[in-house]
């Protein structure tokens, strides 16, 4: 079950035929943090809906898995995630700002709940607007009102924050768009990290979007790696979010 709900909440995602990649820049002269924040939040995201289709390799200690997946996401309301191997629907979970739903058919079993056992379970805190941020290749939290320590690392402009003393965060963008590159968050004292990479993007007429998304989250329970590659993806059309749970499914609990 735990591959299926890994997969869910990082979908929770395109190659096109052609991909046109866009071309992206080294960092050149230093800036304030301020200044890349405000040009990294420059990139538009001006959408109603979006509606993408994506494929996945998931991989831990014990399974491999290469999934397909439809996601649906109501700007600040609502995210979809259908998972189908070999066409058939295996998996659905639907995400709002206060709660997760989710049901897989191998199993038998649904949860619902909100993101506190969910965090737990993955490593690290969670809500939708991290989730929804990851899909649309935007910083996971919001950065603004932030202190950061900013350099140039690997030819990209590098914010740290650790202002807590126990959660040490780190993103990296490139120099022409300010887009994620890379960003990492880890907790040494839990033995544990997560670490999102945005290999490329692409420039559509609405806004830029990644075009993958590479996820390493390390726990001491175990390592999941997460490879997703969008196929396609269309904005503001008129989405529904069909989500029922299947009849005689168990409940499941996460453990905080």
């Amino acid at each position: 079950m735990k591959k299926y709900l890994g997969l869910a909440v990082f979908f929770l995602i395109f190659s096109c035929k052609t991909k046109r990649v866009l071309v992206e820049g080294n960092a050149g002269n230093k800036l304030s943090a301020e200044k890349i924040i405000e040009n990294h939040y420059n990139n538009k995201t001006e959408f109603s809906t979006l509606y993408i289709k994506a494929s996945a390799h998931y991989e831990d200690a014990k399974n491999t898995q290469n999934v397909s997946a439809d996601i649906r996401i109501k700007k600040d309301e609502q995210i979809l995630v259908s998972i189908r191997f070999l066409g058939f629907t295996m998996a659905k979970a639907l995400i709002t700002p206060t709660s997760v739903q989710y049901y897989e058919k191998i199993g038998g079993n649904y949860f619902e709940g909100d993101y506190a056992g969910l965090s737990q379970w993955l490593g690290t805190d969670l809500d939708f607007y991290k989730v929804q941020n990851m899909f649309v290749g935007k910083a996971l939290d919001q950065l603004k009102g932030g202190n950061y320590q900013v350099s140039i690392a690997d030819k990209l402009y590098k914010l740290e924050n650790n202002s807590d003393g126990k959660t040490f965060k780190a993103y990296f963008f490139e120099g022409d768009n300010f887009l994620i590159k890379k960003e990492t968050i880890s907790q040494p004292a839990q033995e544990r990290s997560l670490e999102i990479l945005y290999p490329d993007y692409k420039k559509y007429d609405e806004m830029i979007l990644p075009l993958n998304i590479a996820i390493d989250a390390i726990q001491n329970k175990g390592n999941v790696k997460i490879k997703i590659d969008y196929k396609g993806v269309t904005f503001n059309e008129e989405l529904s979010f069909p989500y029922e749970v299947p009849e005689g499914y168990e409940r499941i609990y996460i453990k905080n």
